[in-house]
Protein backbone atom coordinates (compact mmCIF):
# COMPACT_ATOMS: atom_id res chain seq x y z
CA UNK A 1 0.00 0.00 0.00
CA UNK A 2 1.56 3.17 -0.80
CA UNK A 3 2.31 5.81 1.93
CA UNK A 4 -0.25 8.88 3.09
CA UNK A 5 -0.60 12.09 1.61
CA UNK A 6 1.55 14.60 3.73
CA UNK A 7 0.11 18.41 4.29
CA UNK A 8 3.32 19.97 6.04
CA UNK A 9 4.64 17.97 8.74
CA UNK A 10 1.45 16.17 9.95
CA UNK A 11 -0.36 12.93 7.86
CA UNK A 12 -3.66 13.92 6.07
CA UNK A 13 -5.93 11.30 7.57
CA UNK A 14 -8.23 12.13 4.12
CA UNK A 15 -5.24 10.71 2.51
CA UNK A 16 -5.65 6.89 4.01
CA UNK A 17 -7.47 4.04 2.76
CA UNK A 18 -10.83 2.33 4.81
CA UNK A 19 -8.32 -0.56 5.64
CA UNK A 20 -5.34 2.04 7.32
CA UNK A 21 -7.82 3.37 9.00
CA UNK A 22 -8.77 0.34 10.30
CA UNK A 23 -5.19 -1.11 11.01
CA UNK A 24 -4.55 2.22 13.13
CA UNK A 25 -7.83 2.06 14.58
CA UNK A 26 -6.68 -1.72 15.58
CA UNK A 27 -3.50 -0.60 17.03
CA UNK A 28 -4.68 2.59 18.48
CA UNK A 29 -2.09 5.23 16.62
CA UNK A 30 -5.63 6.43 15.48
CA UNK A 31 -9.20 6.74 16.88
CA UNK A 32 -12.51 7.36 14.46
CA UNK A 33 -13.18 10.63 16.13
CA UNK A 34 -9.89 12.13 14.22
CA UNK A 35 -10.83 10.41 11.27
CA UNK A 36 -14.72 11.91 11.03
CA UNK A 37 -13.23 14.95 11.98
CA UNK A 38 -10.94 15.04 8.93
CA UNK A 39 -13.74 13.65 6.55
CA UNK A 40 -15.65 16.53 7.66
CA UNK A 41 -12.98 19.19 7.94
CA UNK A 42 -12.27 18.01 4.23
CA UNK A 43 -16.26 18.38 2.94
CA UNK A 44 -16.11 21.61 4.04
CA UNK A 45 -13.25 22.45 2.03
CA UNK A 46 -13.56 21.30 -0.94
CA UNK A 47 -17.33 20.51 -1.76
CA UNK A 48 -18.48 24.07 -2.50
CA UNK A 49 -16.79 23.32 -5.10
CA UNK A 50 -17.17 19.82 -6.39
CA UNK A 51 -21.08 19.39 -5.05
CA UNK A 52 -20.62 15.99 -4.08
CA UNK A 53 -22.92 15.59 -1.24
CA UNK A 54 -26.36 16.89 -0.82
CA UNK A 55 -26.56 16.15 2.65
CA UNK A 56 -24.07 16.38 5.06
CA UNK A 57 -24.62 15.60 9.17
CA UNK A 58 -21.77 16.59 11.37
CA UNK A 59 -23.58 15.81 14.46
CA UNK A 60 -24.70 12.19 13.58
CA UNK A 61 -21.36 11.66 11.78
CA UNK A 62 -19.43 12.49 15.42
CA UNK A 63 -21.67 10.58 17.34
CA UNK A 64 -21.36 7.92 15.57
CA UNK A 65 -17.38 8.58 15.54
CA UNK A 66 -17.62 8.18 19.53
CA UNK A 67 -19.59 5.28 19.73
CA UNK A 68 -16.99 3.64 17.39
CA UNK A 69 -14.41 5.17 19.34
CA UNK A 70 -15.71 3.17 22.03
CA UNK A 71 -15.86 -0.06 20.91
CA UNK A 72 -12.69 0.16 19.71
CA UNK A 73 -11.13 0.56 22.68
CA UNK A 74 -12.97 -1.94 24.24
CA UNK A 75 -11.69 -4.02 21.79
CA UNK A 76 -15.24 -5.28 20.48
CA UNK A 77 -15.54 -3.54 17.21
CA UNK A 78 -18.95 -4.25 15.42
CA UNK A 79 -17.65 -5.06 12.19
CA UNK A 80 -14.40 -4.57 8.97
CA UNK A 81 -15.34 -0.87 8.62
CA UNK A 82 -16.04 0.31 11.98
CA UNK A 83 -15.29 3.76 12.48
CA UNK A 84 -14.36 4.46 8.68
CA UNK A 85 -16.35 7.85 7.21
CA UNK A 86 -18.83 6.52 4.79
CA UNK A 87 -21.05 8.20 2.23
CA UNK A 88 -24.47 7.23 1.21
CA UNK A 89 -25.68 8.10 -2.75
CA UNK A 90 -29.31 9.75 -2.04
CA UNK A 91 -31.12 6.84 -3.93
CA UNK A 92 -30.55 4.40 -1.00
CA UNK A 93 -33.47 5.45 1.89
CA UNK A 94 -31.18 6.09 5.23
CA UNK A 95 -32.96 6.50 8.56
CA UNK A 96 -33.80 9.68 9.77
CA UNK A 97 -32.34 11.24 6.77
CA UNK A 98 -34.65 12.59 3.57
CA UNK A 99 -34.01 10.40 0.40
CA UNK A 100 -34.83 12.86 -2.35
CA UNK A 101 -32.79 10.97 -5.33
CA UNK A 102 -32.29 14.78 -6.81
CA UNK A 103 -35.99 15.32 -7.63
CA UNK A 104 -37.98 18.16 -6.42
CA UNK A 105 -40.45 16.11 -6.72
CA UNK A 106 -39.88 14.28 -3.66
CA UNK A 107 -41.41 15.46 -0.49
CA UNK A 108 -38.82 15.75 2.37
CA UNK A 109 -41.29 16.25 4.96
CA UNK A 110 -42.40 12.81 5.62
CA UNK A 111 -41.27 10.48 7.55
CA UNK A 112 -37.76 8.62 7.19
CA UNK A 113 -37.63 5.69 9.33
CA UNK A 114 -35.84 2.69 7.33
CA UNK A 115 -32.84 2.20 6.05
CA UNK A 116 -32.16 0.25 2.23
CA UNK A 117 -30.06 -3.06 2.78
CA UNK A 118 -26.40 -1.51 2.53
CA UNK A 119 -27.45 1.50 4.41
CA UNK A 120 -28.52 -1.02 7.01
CA UNK A 121 -25.66 -3.38 6.82
CA UNK A 122 -22.61 -0.41 6.68
CA UNK A 123 -24.54 1.30 9.94
CA UNK A 124 -24.74 -2.30 11.71
CA UNK A 125 -21.09 -2.65 10.91
CA UNK A 126 -20.06 0.35 12.21
CA UNK A 127 -19.48 2.65 9.68
CA UNK A 128 -19.66 6.16 10.26
CA UNK A 129 -22.27 7.44 8.29
CA UNK A 130 -21.23 11.13 7.52
CA UNK A 131 -23.91 12.34 4.63
CA UNK A 132 -25.62 11.55 1.04
CA UNK A 133 -23.86 11.85 -2.32
CA UNK A 134 -25.56 13.60 -5.18
CA UNK A 135 -27.05 11.95 -8.18
CA UNK A 136 -29.04 13.05 -11.31
CA UNK A 137 -32.65 12.97 -10.84
CA UNK A 138 -33.69 9.44 -9.91
CA UNK A 139 -30.29 8.10 -11.10
CA UNK A 140 -31.66 8.21 -14.52
CA UNK A 141 -28.54 8.95 -16.50
CA UNK A 142 -24.51 9.24 -16.57
CA UNK A 143 -23.94 11.98 -15.16
CA UNK A 144 -24.07 13.94 -12.51
CA UNK A 145 -26.84 17.31 -12.62
CA UNK A 146 -30.70 17.53 -11.13
CA UNK A 147 -32.86 20.63 -10.72
CA UNK A 148 -32.39 19.50 -6.94
CA UNK A 149 -29.20 19.74 -6.25
CA UNK A 150 -26.91 21.21 -9.16
CA UNK A 151 -23.98 20.11 -11.63
CA UNK A 152 -21.63 17.86 -9.79
CA UNK A 153 -18.10 18.08 -10.89
CA UNK A 154 -14.58 16.43 -11.27
CA UNK A 155 -12.02 16.65 -9.00
CA UNK A 156 -9.63 16.49 -11.43
CA UNK A 157 -10.58 19.33 -13.59
CA UNK A 158 -13.57 20.99 -12.22
CA UNK A 159 -15.25 22.16 -15.44
CA UNK A 160 -15.88 18.58 -16.23
CA UNK A 161 -18.27 16.12 -14.86
CA UNK A 162 -17.68 13.77 -12.81
CA UNK A 163 -19.77 11.43 -14.71
CA UNK A 164 -22.86 9.37 -12.86
CA UNK A 165 -25.33 8.54 -11.64
CA UNK A 166 -23.30 7.63 -8.98
CA UNK A 167 -21.13 10.77 -9.61
CA UNK A 168 -21.25 12.34 -6.06
CA UNK A 169 -20.05 9.26 -4.40
CA UNK A 170 -17.35 9.08 -6.73
CA UNK A 171 -16.31 12.41 -5.91
CA UNK A 172 -16.54 11.83 -2.59
CA UNK A 173 -13.70 9.72 -2.63
CA UNK A 174 -11.79 10.81 -4.99
CA UNK A 175 -11.89 13.74 -3.58
CA UNK A 176 -10.66 12.12 0.02
CA UNK A 177 -14.16 13.79 1.47
CA UNK A 178 -14.39 9.92 2.51
CA UNK A 179 -13.01 6.04 1.59
CA UNK A 180 -16.09 4.87 0.75
CA UNK A 181 -18.91 4.89 -0.71
CA UNK A 182 -22.11 3.26 -1.84
CA UNK A 183 -23.50 3.83 -5.46
CA UNK A 184 -26.02 1.72 -7.80
CA UNK A 185 -25.53 0.94 -11.49
CA UNK A 186 -28.50 0.08 -13.98
CA UNK A 187 -26.23 1.04 -16.87
CA UNK A 188 -22.62 1.95 -15.54
CA UNK A 189 -23.60 4.01 -12.43
CA UNK A 190 -20.74 3.37 -10.78
CA UNK A 191 -18.10 2.57 -13.22
CA UNK A 192 -18.82 5.44 -15.21
CA UNK A 193 -17.87 7.73 -12.72
CA UNK A 194 -15.23 6.01 -11.13
CA UNK A 195 -13.91 5.67 -14.56
CA UNK A 196 -13.79 9.45 -15.01
CA UNK A 197 -13.10 10.25 -11.84
CA UNK A 198 -10.14 7.93 -11.02
CA UNK A 199 -11.37 5.56 -8.57
CA UNK A 200 -12.40 1.81 -8.23
CA UNK A 201 -15.82 -0.09 -7.93
CA UNK A 202 -16.71 -2.88 -9.34
CA UNK A 203 -21.22 -3.67 -10.36
CA UNK A 204 -21.30 -7.25 -8.81
CA UNK A 205 -23.48 -10.17 -10.51
CA UNK A 206 -26.97 -9.08 -10.16
CA UNK A 207 -28.43 -10.26 -6.52
CA UNK A 208 -25.15 -10.22 -4.59
CA UNK A 209 -26.12 -6.96 -2.67
CA UNK A 210 -29.48 -6.99 -1.53
CA UNK A 211 -31.75 -3.85 -2.88
CA UNK A 212 -34.50 -2.47 -1.08
CA UNK A 213 -37.12 -1.16 -2.29
CA UNK A 214 -37.25 -2.97 -5.77
CA UNK A 215 -35.79 -0.80 -8.03
CA UNK A 216 -38.09 0.28 -10.88
CA UNK A 217 -35.42 -0.57 -13.49
CA UNK A 218 -36.05 -4.42 -12.18
CA UNK A 219 -32.80 -6.39 -12.71
CA UNK A 220 -30.63 -3.89 -14.69
CA UNK A 221 -30.32 -2.04 -10.91
CA UNK A 222 -27.37 -3.22 -8.92
CA UNK A 223 -25.67 -1.97 -5.93
CA UNK A 224 -21.63 -1.33 -5.53
CA UNK A 225 -19.14 -0.01 -3.69
CA UNK A 226 -17.00 2.63 -4.42
CA UNK A 227 -13.35 3.17 -3.23
CA UNK A 228 -9.63 3.59 -4.12
CA UNK A 229 -8.57 0.56 -3.48
CA UNK A 230 -10.10 -2.69 -4.36
CA UNK A 231 -9.30 -3.91 -0.52
CA UNK A 232 -11.46 -1.43 -0.07
CA UNK A 233 -14.25 -2.46 -1.92
CA UNK A 234 -13.87 -6.16 -0.46
CA UNK A 235 -14.45 -4.80 2.86
CA UNK A 236 -17.54 -3.34 1.39
CA UNK A 237 -18.44 -6.20 -0.34
CA UNK A 238 -18.13 -8.42 2.75
CA UNK A 239 -20.68 -6.37 4.22
CA UNK A 240 -23.16 -5.23 1.88
CA UNK A 241 -23.67 -8.79 0.67
CA UNK A 242 -25.26 -9.66 4.42
CA UNK A 243 -28.63 -10.83 3.70
CA UNK A 244 -31.78 -8.75 3.50
CA UNK A 245 -34.82 -10.70 3.54
CA UNK A 246 -36.77 -7.81 1.85
CA UNK A 247 -35.13 -8.98 -1.50
CA UNK A 248 -36.86 -11.60 -3.23
CA UNK A 249 -34.05 -11.45 -5.81
CA UNK A 250 -30.77 -11.80 -3.37
CA UNK A 251 -28.47 -14.62 -3.87
CA UNK A 252 -27.14 -16.73 -1.48
CA UNK A 253 -24.34 -15.00 0.68
CA UNK A 254 -20.64 -15.47 -0.86
CA UNK A 255 -18.70 -18.64 -0.16
CA UNK A 256 -15.77 -17.04 1.23
CA UNK A 257 -15.24 -13.49 2.47
CA UNK A 258 -13.72 -11.19 -0.76
CA UNK A 259 -11.31 -9.57 2.04
CA UNK A 260 -8.55 -11.83 2.63
CA UNK A 261 -8.78 -14.09 -0.86
CA UNK A 262 -8.21 -11.16 -3.22
CA UNK A 263 -4.53 -12.83 -3.79
CA UNK A 264 -5.09 -15.33 -6.66
CA UNK A 265 -3.54 -13.39 -9.53
CA UNK A 266 -4.08 -14.10 -12.95
CA UNK A 267 -1.47 -16.11 -13.93
CA UNK A 268 -2.95 -19.18 -16.33
CA UNK A 269 -6.50 -17.33 -16.66
CA UNK A 270 -7.41 -17.69 -20.07
CA UNK A 271 -8.39 -13.43 -21.04
CA UNK A 272 -9.93 -11.88 -23.88
CA UNK A 273 -9.19 -8.09 -24.75
CA UNK A 274 -11.67 -6.43 -26.93
CA UNK A 275 -11.18 -2.60 -27.43
CA UNK A 276 -14.23 -2.01 -29.26
CA UNK A 277 -16.67 -5.04 -28.01
CA UNK A 278 -17.11 -5.02 -32.45
CA UNK A 279 -18.95 -1.63 -32.14
CA UNK A 280 -17.67 1.32 -29.90
CA UNK A 281 -14.94 4.03 -30.78
CA UNK A 282 -12.59 4.68 -28.30
CA UNK A 283 -10.60 7.63 -28.13
CA UNK A 284 -7.22 6.96 -29.03
CA UNK A 285 -5.35 8.18 -26.19
CA UNK A 286 -7.64 6.13 -23.92
CA UNK A 287 -7.36 3.02 -26.22
CA UNK A 288 -3.51 3.05 -25.44
CA UNK A 289 -3.52 3.57 -21.99
CA UNK A 290 -5.72 0.32 -22.04
CA UNK A 291 -4.26 -1.60 -24.08
CA UNK A 292 -0.82 -0.92 -21.46
CA UNK A 293 -2.62 -2.30 -19.18
CA UNK A 294 -3.86 -5.29 -20.49
CA UNK A 295 0.01 -5.97 -21.67
CA UNK A 296 0.49 -5.27 -17.55
CA UNK A 297 -1.87 -8.92 -16.90
CA UNK A 298 -0.27 -10.27 -19.68
CA UNK A 299 3.29 -10.17 -17.60
CA UNK A 300 1.57 -11.55 -14.95
CA UNK A 301 0.93 -14.43 -16.60
CA UNK A 302 -2.51 -14.16 -18.20
CA UNK A 303 -2.97 -15.55 -21.76
CA UNK A 304 -4.19 -12.76 -23.42
CA UNK A 305 -6.02 -12.95 -26.92
CA UNK A 306 -7.90 -9.96 -28.86
CA UNK A 307 -10.88 -11.25 -29.38
CA UNK A 308 -14.20 -9.46 -29.94
CA UNK A 309 -17.44 -11.43 -28.08
CA UNK A 310 -19.42 -11.61 -31.09
CA UNK A 311 -22.24 -9.39 -30.17
CA UNK A 312 -23.78 -6.03 -31.36
CA UNK A 313 -24.74 -3.12 -29.33
CA UNK A 314 -27.80 -3.84 -27.76
CA UNK A 315 -28.60 -0.17 -27.07
CA UNK A 316 -32.22 -0.11 -28.40
CA UNK A 317 -33.51 -2.97 -26.12
CA UNK A 318 -31.94 -1.21 -23.14
CA UNK A 319 -33.15 1.98 -23.91
CA UNK A 320 -36.71 0.08 -24.45
CA UNK A 321 -35.83 -1.71 -20.65
CA UNK A 322 -34.26 2.11 -19.21
CA UNK A 323 -37.19 4.31 -20.41
CA UNK A 324 -40.07 2.15 -19.30
CA UNK A 325 -38.44 2.16 -15.95
CA UNK A 326 -37.99 5.88 -16.02
CA UNK A 327 -41.86 6.11 -16.69
CA UNK A 328 -42.36 3.56 -13.95
CA UNK A 329 -41.23 6.00 -11.41
CA UNK A 330 -42.64 8.74 -12.61
CA UNK A 331 -45.89 7.46 -12.49
CA UNK A 332 -46.00 7.96 -8.83
CA UNK A 333 -46.00 11.60 -9.12
CA UNK A 334 -48.76 13.85 -10.45
CA UNK A 335 -48.58 14.60 -14.40
CA UNK A 336 -48.87 18.28 -13.78
CA UNK A 337 -45.52 18.65 -11.58
CA UNK A 338 -43.74 17.59 -14.96
CA UNK A 339 -42.47 20.73 -15.68
CA UNK A 340 -40.39 20.56 -12.35
CA UNK A 341 -38.32 17.61 -13.83
CA UNK A 342 -34.91 17.52 -15.52
CA UNK A 343 -35.94 18.20 -19.22
CA UNK A 344 -33.95 14.69 -20.70
CA UNK A 345 -36.11 12.94 -17.64
CA UNK A 346 -39.03 14.28 -18.80
CA UNK A 347 -38.50 13.24 -22.68
CA UNK A 348 -37.36 9.89 -22.18
CA UNK A 349 -40.33 9.46 -19.65
CA UNK A 350 -42.67 10.17 -22.61
CA UNK A 351 -40.62 7.51 -24.52
CA UNK A 352 -41.00 4.67 -21.68
CA UNK A 353 -44.90 5.41 -21.56
CA UNK A 354 -45.13 5.14 -25.29
CA UNK A 355 -44.00 1.07 -25.15
CA UNK A 356 -46.48 -2.07 -25.45
CA UNK A 357 -45.63 -4.72 -23.39
CA UNK A 358 -44.50 -6.22 -26.50
CA UNK A 359 -42.00 -4.05 -27.03
CA UNK A 360 -40.85 -4.85 -23.29
CA UNK A 361 -41.03 -8.58 -23.84
CA UNK A 362 -39.00 -7.92 -27.19
CA UNK A 363 -36.35 -6.05 -25.67
CA UNK A 364 -36.19 -8.60 -22.70
CA UNK A 365 -35.74 -11.48 -25.33
CA UNK A 366 -32.96 -9.88 -26.84
CA UNK A 367 -31.35 -9.11 -23.41
CA UNK A 368 -31.65 -13.04 -22.82
CA UNK A 369 -29.59 -13.87 -26.15
CA UNK A 370 -27.29 -11.61 -25.04
CA UNK A 371 -27.09 -12.91 -21.69
CA UNK A 372 -26.78 -16.49 -23.64
CA UNK A 373 -23.81 -15.32 -26.16
CA UNK A 374 -21.92 -13.58 -23.22
CA UNK A 375 -22.52 -17.05 -21.17
CA UNK A 376 -20.90 -19.11 -24.37
CA UNK A 377 -17.89 -16.69 -24.82
CA UNK A 378 -17.29 -17.11 -21.00
CA UNK A 379 -16.72 -21.18 -21.64
CA UNK A 380 -13.66 -19.88 -23.25
CA UNK A 381 -12.39 -17.15 -21.44
CA UNK A 382 -12.39 -16.45 -17.54
CA UNK A 383 -12.61 -12.82 -18.37
CA UNK A 384 -13.08 -9.54 -20.95
CA UNK A 385 -11.27 -6.85 -20.59
CA UNK A 386 -12.51 -3.55 -22.12
CA UNK A 387 -11.74 0.66 -21.87
CA UNK A 388 -14.31 1.54 -18.79
CA UNK A 389 -15.05 4.50 -20.98
CA UNK A 390 -14.24 5.44 -24.71
CA UNK A 391 -13.95 9.13 -24.12
CA UNK A 392 -12.77 10.96 -20.56
CA UNK A 393 -14.26 13.54 -18.29
CA UNK A 394 -15.98 16.24 -20.76
CA UNK A 395 -17.85 19.48 -19.84
CA UNK A 396 -19.65 19.91 -16.51
CA UNK A 397 -23.58 20.30 -17.07
CA UNK A 398 -24.49 18.82 -20.45
CA UNK A 399 -25.69 14.92 -21.14
CA UNK A 400 -23.34 14.42 -23.99
CA UNK A 401 -20.11 16.08 -24.90
CA UNK A 402 -19.86 19.29 -27.70
CA UNK A 403 -20.43 17.88 -31.08
CA UNK A 404 -22.20 14.99 -30.72
CA UNK A 405 -25.10 13.84 -33.15
CA UNK A 406 -26.76 11.69 -30.29
CA UNK A 407 -29.29 13.81 -27.10
CA UNK A 408 -28.89 10.17 -24.83
CA UNK A 409 -26.18 9.24 -22.42
CA UNK A 410 -25.97 5.94 -24.00
CA UNK A 411 -24.58 7.29 -27.21
CA UNK A 412 -20.82 7.65 -25.30
CA UNK A 413 -21.43 4.38 -22.74
CA UNK A 414 -20.93 1.19 -24.57
CA UNK A 415 -19.02 -0.42 -22.82
CA UNK A 416 -21.31 -0.29 -19.90
CA UNK A 417 -25.55 -0.60 -19.69
CA UNK A 418 -24.32 -4.77 -21.90
CA UNK A 419 -23.25 -5.97 -18.99
CA UNK A 420 -26.16 -4.70 -17.00
CA UNK A 421 -28.40 -6.68 -19.27
CA UNK A 422 -26.45 -9.95 -18.63
CA UNK A 423 -26.15 -9.30 -14.87
CA UNK A 424 -22.54 -9.78 -15.26
CA UNK A 425 -19.99 -8.34 -12.35
CA UNK A 426 -17.80 -5.42 -14.34
CA UNK A 427 -14.88 -3.72 -12.26
CA UNK A 428 -13.76 -0.36 -13.34
CA UNK A 429 -9.73 0.10 -12.31
CA UNK A 430 -7.40 3.31 -12.76
CA UNK A 431 -5.13 2.39 -14.90
CA UNK A 432 -3.45 5.94 -16.32
CA UNK A 433 -4.41 9.55 -16.96
CA UNK A 434 -4.64 11.52 -20.42
CA UNK A 435 -2.24 13.99 -21.47
CA UNK A 436 -4.63 16.76 -19.97
CA UNK A 437 -4.48 14.61 -16.81
CA UNK A 438 -7.36 13.21 -16.94
CA UNK A 439 -7.94 9.52 -15.53
CA UNK A 440 -8.75 6.73 -17.87
CA UNK A 441 -10.41 3.15 -16.48
CA UNK A 442 -10.19 -0.52 -17.24
CA UNK A 443 -12.92 -2.79 -17.24
CA UNK A 444 -12.49 -6.55 -15.99
CA UNK A 445 -15.89 -8.49 -17.18
CA UNK A 446 -16.42 -11.92 -15.42
CA UNK A 447 -19.09 -14.03 -15.68
CA UNK A 448 -22.36 -14.22 -13.47
CA UNK A 449 -20.87 -15.16 -10.33
CA UNK A 450 -17.03 -15.10 -10.78
CA UNK A 451 -17.38 -11.52 -8.62
CA UNK A 452 -14.18 -13.05 -6.89
CA UNK A 453 -12.37 -13.85 -9.92
CA UNK A 454 -13.07 -10.14 -10.66
CA UNK A 455 -11.72 -8.88 -7.63
CA UNK A 456 -8.60 -10.72 -7.76
CA UNK A 457 -7.70 -9.83 -11.02
CA UNK A 458 -8.29 -5.54 -10.57
CA UNK A 459 -6.03 -6.94 -6.88
CA UNK A 460 -3.59 -8.29 -9.29
CA UNK A 461 -3.49 -4.89 -11.48
CA UNK A 462 -3.64 -2.82 -8.49
CA UNK A 463 -0.30 -4.21 -6.84
CA UNK A 464 1.47 -4.04 -9.81
CA UNK A 465 0.31 -0.32 -10.60
CA UNK A 466 -0.70 1.24 -7.88
CA UNK A 467 -2.76 3.68 -7.99
CA UNK A 468 -4.28 4.81 -4.51
CA UNK A 469 -1.15 7.24 -3.63
CA UNK A 470 -2.49 9.64 -6.77
CA UNK A 471 -5.05 12.32 -5.59
CA UNK A 472 -6.54 15.45 -7.07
Amino acid sequence: MTAPAEQGTRTDLTGLTAAQLVAAYRDGSLSPVEATEASLDRIAEVDGELNGFCLVDPDAAMQQARASERRWRDGAPAGPVDGVPTAIKDIFLSKGWPTLRGSRLVDPDQPWEEDAPSTARLREAGAVLVGKTTTPEFAWKGVTDSPLTGITRNPWDPSRTAGGSSGGAAVAVAAGMCPLATGTDGGGSVRIPASFCGIFTIKPTYGLLPMFPASPFGTLAHAGPMTWTVEDAALMLDVMARPDSRDWSQLPPAARPFSGNLGAGVAGLRVAYSPTLGFAHPDPEVERLVRDAVSVLADLGAHVEEVDPGISDPVEAFHVLWFAGVAKVLSAYPPDRRGELDPGLAEVAALGESYSAMDYLEATAQRMALGIAMGTFHDSYDLLLTPTMPIPAFEAGVEVPAGSTEKRWTSWTPYSYPFNMTQQPAASVPCGFTDAGLPVGLQIVGPRHADALVMSAAQAFQTARPWSGTRP
